[in-house]
């Protein structure tokens, strides 16, 4: 029996984007490998799941590597529940996701796919990393990503991640001369300022394209964004547990049983 680590790849991207390639190419330095992925596109779902419609997985042959991969019809959340209860004879000893082709820094990681996935690992109980380069075209290059993607795995596997975090990681748009380090970071506080480009069809029908930019509204010096434009590599521990502790104290002060 394999005495490697067994590592559960995914991402939003789909199974096909050169951001989990990588991955899968290094993850494979490491452990073994299984990559259970959607098979379109699944950007800015967050952690949608499928209930109203049936869900398919596919074996699928990609390349010549050692990896076993399925391809799925769902979102990222539903990818690793799958993958979980139905493909995987046991609990991986970790999951990563990504290599997203974009940032999921900031406000970004409540609408990201590639941080629910690894989220959605980390509720149940399994070390999660989410991994994301700030480069949104479709043939980014993610040679720098390489070396830093397997120390930070590597730590993971050895060190362990504390329980009920998962981490996110997102990568400046360098060459891996250019990147001065990694940073533990906290998220910046920013958001983004949207719009809706409202069109017609041909046929006379409204509809609208979501546009907009984003604010960081962070001055901080120990943030993710400030380590990204500064040309570290942001990690940030975040939590599936959402609850506001500090706002508790004031809440029970309001008249809620008379």
């Amino acid at each position: 029996m394999s005495k490697r680590p067994l590592i559960l790849v995914t991402n939003d991207d789909g199974i096909t984007a050169p951001g989990i390639r990588a991955l899968i190419e290094v993850m494979l330095e490491i452990g073994d490998v299984v990559v259970v992925a959607p098979d379109s596109p699944q950007s800015g779902m967050g952690h949608a799941i499928t209930i109203n419609s049936v869900l398919y997985i596919e074996r699928v042959y990609i390349d010549n590597g050692k990896q076993i991969e399925y391809s799925c019809s769902g979102t990222p959340a539903d990818c690793v529940k799958l993958a979980v209860k139905e493909i995987l004879k046991r609990k991986p000893d970790l999951c990563v996701s990504g290599i997203n082709h974009g940032s999921n820094s900031s406000i970004n990681v409540i609408y990201s796919g590639t941080m629910s996935a690894a989220l959605e690992a980390g509720i149940e109980g399994i070390p999660a990393i989410g991994f994301s380069l700030l480069d949104y075209n479709y043939n980014a290059n993610f040679e720098a990503t390489k070396k830093y993607v397997k120390i930070i795995a590597k730590n993971a596997l050895d060190k362990g991640i504390p329980n009920n975090v998962v981490l996110n990681v997102n990568f400046p748009n360098l060459l891996e001369k250019d990147i001065k380090g990694i940073k533990i970071c906290r998220q910046a506080k920013a958001n983004w300022e949207e719009e809706f480009d409202k069109r017609q069809t041909p046929q006379g029908k409204d509809y609208y394209w979501l546009t907009g930019k984003f604010v960081n509204l962070d001055n901080g010096e120990d943030t993710d964004e400030w380590a990204l434009e500064n040309g570290y590599i942001s990690v940030v521990p975040v939590q599936f547990d959402l609850t506001a502790h500090h706002a508790i104290s004031n809440l029970n002060t309001w008249n809620l049983n008379d």
